[in-house]
């Protein structure tokens, strides 16, 4: 298996590097590409106007999606402890233990393998700037060879939040001064990381402020704006930079960027995500719609055609293969991975896409493929008119297509056995205890 699984990695770098070579990238074939993963925090589709927004303009990132491909069907956990270790580890949450926003800490070095440890050795300099959510110990004890991180969500400025006081920068603990914009000390820490490895291949795992509660004035931000459109185009402008960085070192037409969201729009916001007047069905921490399913978007001049949309199934577990597969790295050997590579996919061709996507969230899970979604409880929905609704099916059994497509899901969720796995111990809603017990107080006051 070991040897198979070599020369499978072996092949595919070999395909990569003729396509990469003939389009003019590199001047032997064989230079490695930089890789670039910018995870925005609570961002769902109703929010980047790429997408559809109804509210919110987002010009930088819808020219991401123009010279590149647009994903319609990109999936991950709907809150963003759980999602961030389907994304790190390749794994789905019942086999790491990461089924609820507490758990995500049970995480060690010792029992997973994060994307940095995968690249390193395919020799990858590796970086995480920004939201480091629920995992334990620092970025640098899971292989980040550069980090610079801070405790929970939301840091913007060192005046609005107690916990954003302070921040750790490779191992140093430091204090944010009141006149620092803590997005804008981000991106100068990333532009020094690639200024630093600019002659060699890095992996930037850029994990973003903005746009997670609580909701600050921007540098930008004038008296009386709406200061959610003001993060939200604020995070576009920081987009901006960082490519403006990217294209003065000349890295540009060697590197990769991923953008993406954590999950769906927080619940205070989830009203304004409107795309065409209409609703969307879900929204951060639900296992509607919405609430898994965020914006994807794949960007690589002169290598992937642009002016693409896709309805490619992908879920988050997919990024560590594609990675991987990219930079000519071996898998982790000893453990199932669930993601799929869809680097063919990226470089035109058919490949092998995945015939569903599974998502899990403390105690509830479901199975979906392009039209039909089953869940835990059995409980199939059509799926057609996705974001906006999801029809329940009770009669799928006088219905041919419902009935093969249950039969189809259910013997998937059957093989998964996410039962079987690591469950949910602090009440199946995938959230912080603290904040469970927190609205249980609420409610019995």
């Amino acid at each position: 298996m070991k040897i198979y699984n070599l020369l499978l990695i072996t092949l595919s770098l070999a395909t990569f590097s003729g396509i990469y070579a003939q389009k003019g990238n590199t001047k032997n074939g064989n230079e490695k590409p930089n890789i670039i993963f910018i995870l925005a925090d609570d961002l769902g589709i109703g929010d980047v106007s790429c997408y559809g927004s109804d509210q919110n303009k987002t010009p930088i990132i819808d020219q991401l999606a123009k010279g590149g491909i647009r994903f319609t069907h990109g999936y991950t956990a709907p809150l963003c402890g759980p999602s961030r270790a389907m994304i790190l580890t390749g794994r789905y949450a019942f086999r790491t233990g990461a089924v609820n926003q507490d758990m995500v800490g049970d995480i060690k070095p010792e029992n997973e393998v994060l994307i940095p440890s995968v690249l390193k050795p395919a020799g990858y300099t590796t970086s995480l700037v920004g939201k480091w959510s629920q995992f334990s110990k620092t970025p640098g004890d899971f292989g980040f060879d550069d980090y610079l991180t801070f405790a929970g969500s939301g840091d913007y400025w060192s005046t609005e939040k107690k916990k954003s006081e302070n921040y750790i920068e490779n191992g140093v603990n430091k204090k944010l001064d009141a006149q620092t914009y803590m997005p804008d000390l981000m991106h100068d820490h990333l532009v020094d990381f690639i200024t630093t490895n600019k002659d060699k291949p890095f992996f930037l795992y850029y994990s973003m402020v903005h746009v997670h509660a609580l909701i600050q004035r921007t540098p930008d931000s004038k008296p009386g704006s709406d200061l959610y459109e003001d993060n939200t185009a604020y995070m576009d402008k920081l987009v901006g930079k960082l490519l403006k960085t990217l294209d003065d070192l000349k890295l540009r037409k060697n590197t990769l960027i991923v953008f993406m969201g954590d999950n769906g729009t927080a619940s205070q916001y989830a009203d304004r995500g409107t795309i065409g007047g209409k609703a969307l069905s879900g929204k951060k921490g639900t296992m509607l719609e919405c609430g898994s399913l965020v914006p994807t978007i794949a960007n690589w001049p002169g290598v992937i055609d642009g002016g693409k949309t896709s309805d490619l199934l992908i879920d988050s577990t997919d990024l560590l293969p594609t990675f991987a597969d990219l930079a000519g790295a071996k898998l982790p050997y000893n453990r199932v991975i669930d993601g799929h590579s869809f680097l063919p996919q990226l470089l035109g061709k058919k490949g092998k896409p995945r015939k569903w996507i599974f998502i899990e969230l403390g105690n509830k899970w479901y199975v979906r493929d392009t039209k039909w979604k089953l869940n835990r409880e059995d409980e199939l929905f059509d799926m057609s008119n996705a974001p906006f609704e999801e029809k329940r099916v009770t009669n799928y059994s006088d219905n041919k297509e419902a009935n093969e497509a249950f039969h189809r899901l259910k013997a998937t969720l059957n093989t998964l056995s996410p039962e079987k796995g690591i469950i949910d111990n602090a009440g199946g809603s995938g959230r912080h205890a603290s904040n469970v017990n927190k609205k249980k107080d609420k409610a019995e006051d």
